[in-house]
Order: C-alpha cells, then structure tokens, then sequence
C-alpha cells in the first residue's frame, strides 16, 4: 500500500514538473573584471596618439575632419587663461550589454538587478508580431583611469571607475517607439523613403571608416538611428541588431545631455553639449562573447568586416560592447 502511494506520488511531482512554466534563462557572466581587462581590450586602438599636432604613433586610420588640429589652446577653469598643448586620442569610456531579460548583468558577473520583481522593464507587447527588442544596460567604464595607465588628466568628464549609469528599465521611450517618436521631433522629417535612400551614402563611408555625420539618421549599414527606441522591425541578427540599439541609445544620451562632445576645437577645455550624435567621436570594440582586440568599428561598419563568429548560438548571447570616445583635450601647463 505505502509503495503503491509512492508511486502515485511521483508520477503526480513529474506531471507537475512537467506542466511548470520554463525556468528563466540564465544570467550570462561575461567575466568583464579580472584578466579580460587586459586580453579582451584593443589596445592599438587608442591610436593615433597626437600632442601638439604631432603624432606620436600612427593608427588604422586617421583622425576625422571635425577632430581638433590645433596645437596649442588656452583654458580659462578659474577666469585666468592659460595656456596648454592639444592632446588627442580615443580613450575607453562605456561599456553597453544587451540581456535578453530585465535586470541581468553580465557585466557585475552575471547577477540579477531584481527588475523583474519590481515589474518594470517588460518587453512590449508589439515585439510578438515579428520585431525584436533588447534591453540595454549603460556602464562608465574609463579603463586607463581604472588600470591607471596614460590618461588626459584635464580633460576628464569625472568617472573615475565601473559604474552603472543609465539603464532601459527605467527609460520610458524605449519599449515605446510612439513615445520615443515625439520625443524627437526630427524624426518626422527622416521618415521618408528620400531620408532612407541617402542611408547607402553612409554606409559605404562608414566601411571607408568615417560615417558622415550630416546623416544624422543613419547609422550606416545598421538601419535607421530613428525612432530612438529598442524595438526594430523584423531582425537582422543579434550583432547587427545590438549595434544598431547602441547608436540609438548613444544618440539618445546626446539628446538628453548625459553623453557629451568631447571632439573638435569648442571641446577640448571641457565635455560640451551636443543635442546630435556626432558619429565620428565614437567607435566599437565587442568584449563578449569573442572580443575584437584587433581594431574597433566605427558606426554604421558591415558587421561582415567585424562580427564573422563573434557569438556563439546558444552558450553565449549577450553581447557586452567596448565603446571608444575621440578626446581632443587642451592640457594646460
């Protein structure tokens, strides 16, 4: 009699494993801190290094058009001018990751943030009809003041370590395309088929490593920047998809004030203001999966050129991004 109850008993607990809804899909650990932070890294990137519009090394491309060429300059931090030579290079500022689910961070190793507790951060319910839809977590992340190597000392915007910033969770516009819509009123005037035919322009600049940044609503062979939101139609696969949310996350930290120019001549004293993204001031490097430790893309750059086996389908799937700013920094004496 008591076998027979067991027997009942289990076969009751495996029908009800059975009908239980499926686990939540793990928290991917992308092993950012600990010797990722010297593997993982481009470090020739930071290259062309130029003081006083001498180049001290040379990197894979040149500088571009709206970078400073100046090569002294004056600052006046206290209402006294003085005067300084113009260093420029591309630092590693941010870190972008893209969790299929609310709250996960494979950057802090893989834990949950408890978004999901506090029901926020759902995905919206138009993603079931063919779009795709990520979350975004933005991280401060200036590795040279981190590992405390070669740094433009004055010209730093006053992250000094790893650091969660901004996150979409919290930002209404981004699981609503209609919000982010009116939000951007601009984004009135490129949704057109003329805006759209200009877009191959950029492309194929952004292959030759200079997107043009009078195209302000392309991002090169990635799609449209506009509406800035993290819902897309159809879906081009997970790189092309993250890359493109990370020129539409950039852009829209531009509008708000919270990313900062800090190339060209108006920037070298401090970050400056700059509603518009300004393409060229930024380049990609992955981190995770498979790092690029070779060279960095520019926005709108084929994932061709760059992503050929840089995920692995079904082990890893969040893509954690390295992202590079362009400094032009007056370093007064």
């Amino acid at each position: 009699m008591v076998k027979a109850v067991l027997r009942i008993l289990s076969v009751m607990l495996i029908i009800a494993g059975l009908t239980q809804p499926a686990a939540a899909a793990v928290c991917e650990d992308a092993q950012i801190i600990d010797e990722s932070l010297i593997t993982d890294v481009c470090w020739d990137c930071l290259f062309p290094l130029k003081i006083a519009g001498v180049t001290l090394q040379t990197g894979e491309r040149e500088n571009p058009p709206e970078a400073s060429s100046s090569s002294v300059c004056s600052c006046s931090p206290n209402g006294i001018p003085e005067p300084g030579l113009v260093m420029s290079m591309w630092e590693p500022t941010r870190l972008i990751e893209f969790p299929r689910q609310a709250g996960c961070s494979s950057v802090l190793g893989g834990v949950s943030l408890g978004f999901d507790k506090l029901n926020v951060g759902g995905q919206p319910d138009d993603t079931k009809t063919g779009k795709s839809y990520y979350h975004y977590h933005y991280y401060s992340f200036p590795l040279f003041m981190i590992m405390q190597l070669f740094s433009s000392s004055s010209c730093h915007d006053g992250w000094i370590d790893l650091d969660l910033m901004y996150f979409s969770e919290i930002d209404p516009a981004w699981n609503n395309s209609s919000f982010a819509f009116f939000t951007t009123p601009e984004s009135a005037m490129v949704a057109n088929p003329i805006a759209s035919a200009a877009c191959p322009a950029d492309a194929a600049a952004a292959t030759a490593g200079y997107p043009l940044n009078s195209l302000f609503w392309c991002a090169g062979s990635w799609g449209s920047i506009y509406p800035l939101s993290g819902i897309q139609n159809g879906a081009g696969g997970v790189l092309r998809d993250t890359s493109l949310l990370s020129t539409r996350l950039i852009a829209s930290l531009h509008r708000k004030g919270f990313a900062r120019q800090t190339m060209g001549e108006a920037a070298q004293c401090e970050p400056i203001i700059n509603p518009m993204l300004p393409k060229t001031q930024y380049k990609m490097s992955m981190m995770y999966p498979r790092a690029e430790t070779e060279r960095a893309h520019v926005i709108g750059e084929s994932t061709v050129r760059w992503g050929l086996g840089r995920t692995i389908p079904g082990v890893a799937s969040t893509p954690v991004y390295l992202l590079w700013r362009l400094n032009d920094c007056c370093n007064t004496l």
